[in-house]
């Protein structure tokens, strides 16, 4: 179950870098974090919204955003 998780995250992480360009270093523990982290933020967004059906279209939203701040820092 965990290893599930950690599976998605690291998909949508990644999918998550390719929304944004630019070189974007980070590791395979970074970007499986930024997935996990997308995923509860599109989850929360989605849920809020009523847009449960979009879960995983938010989740790569959510991660490409949390992407485009580490950027930008």
């Amino acid at each position: 179950m965990i290893l599930g998780y950690l599976l998605v995250g690291l998909v949508v992480g990644l999918l998550g870098r390719l929304v944004i360009p630019g070189p974007n270093p980070m590791g395979l523990l970074v970007t499986t974090l930024v997935g996990i982290g997308g995923a509860l933020l599109g989850g929360l967004v989605g849920s809020a919204l009523g847009l449960e059906g979009l879960g995983f279209v938010l989740s790569v939203a959510g991660a490409a955003l949390i992407v485009w701040i580490l950027q930008r820092r």
